[in-house]
């Protein structure tokens, strides 16, 4: 049986791409090839009945046969710890479930960010994506419940994702907390060594050994004209009919739109001050519970100012 040792677990668009990347770079750690699996979300047949935007059609890429999964780490050498990286795995409690049933030894990885900057970048991700349909961020979180209801994918649920505190007590209560690392992006983007050596040392591998990478995974704004919102509904068209043909052929076909969406595309703005506001406050509650399982405190997110994008000065995803 190859299955992994250790998981990068959470949070999307919290530099786990970045973190993949970089423990990859250790020789005696070995990550599967597939950045995300989601082997962990499935209960052994394929998922259905997702009904976001290009939800079908990126289902198709999720590895739930165990003889596939377990072929990922078929190549590792045996004096290596085996790794993956599907950060929806802190966020789906059927996936906590799995993983204490399959790898009860396992060791957790948890990246938590700021949660308004991480619904932001997920937003805008999506709307890179040519997606994400709604052109106003606060209108988008707004439609989120509804969402949830009518069975889209994990990614849309931009403000659910950020209950960090909520999600690591679950996870908690079926893991032991020497087996699970929590990790600030904040850290991992302004002292990426250390945060590395953090992990390697939480792996019982050797420090010093795995570097940073340049970003893969930072995607450009697109602003609300009547191109970009044209070519919106043409990639979302195509998603949808993507769904029914191998994910690869519609990648290939996506190219050149996805391009033209991002011609001149540029940085996000900042959010309105009174927009952060209302939005933190969604997550104050939960911020508080996640300080009492941590013992560190994240008052920081609570603040009126973005704590900045860091992915234009270190490389980290964001």
């Amino acid at each position: 049986m190859t299955l992994p040792d250790f998981f990068v677990v959470g949070a999307p668009k919290a530099g786990t791409t970045a973190l993949h990347a970089a423990l990859a770079t250790h020789p005696k750690l070995f990550l599967s090839p597939v950045k995300e699996p989601k082997f962990f979300m499935c209960d052994g047949r394929p998922v259905g009945g997702q009904a976001g935007p290009g939800d079908a059609h990126s289902s198709q890429e999720w590895v739930w046969r165990r003889d596939r999964y377990e072929a990922l780490f078929a190549d590792a050498p045996p004096d290596t710890r085996r790794g993956e990286s599907t950060p929806f795995y802190l966020y789906d409690r059927s996936a906590h479930l799995r993983l204490a049933r399959l790898v009860p030894e396992a060791r957790l990885i948890v990246i938590v960010r700021d949660p308004v900057d991480r619904a932001y970048s997920n937003w805008t991700h999506l709307r890179s994506d040519g997606l994400e349909p709604i052109a106003d961020f606060v209108e988008a979180c707004a439609a989120e419940e509804g969402r949830v209801r009518r069975g889209w994918a994990p990614f849309w649920h931009y403000r659910r994702l950020g209950l960090y505190g909520e999600q690591l007590g679950d996870l908690l209560r079926l893991f032991p907390r020497e087996q699970v690392h929590v990790l600030r992006y904040r850290e991992l983007v302004d002292q990426p060594n250390a945060s590395l050596d953090a992990i390697c040392r939480f792996l019982d591998v050797e420090t010093g050994r795995a570097h940073t990478v340049p970003a893969e995974n930072v995607h450009p704004y697109v602003d609300d004209t009547r191109r970009n919102r044209a070519l919106g509904v043409t990639i979302r068209a195509g998603a949808a009919a993507g769904a029914h043909v191998p994910p690869q052929i519609w990648r290939g076909a996506a190219v050149p739109l996805l391009r033209a969406l991002h011609r001149g595309g540029g940085r996000r703005p900042r959010l309105p001050i009174e927009v952060r506001r209302e939005l933190a406050s969604y997550f104050e509650l939960d911020l508080r519970r996640l300080e009492a399982i941590t013992g560190q405190s994240f008052t920081d997110w609570l603040a009126s100012e973005s704590l900045g994008e860091f992915s234009s000065r270190v490389g980290v995803a964001s």
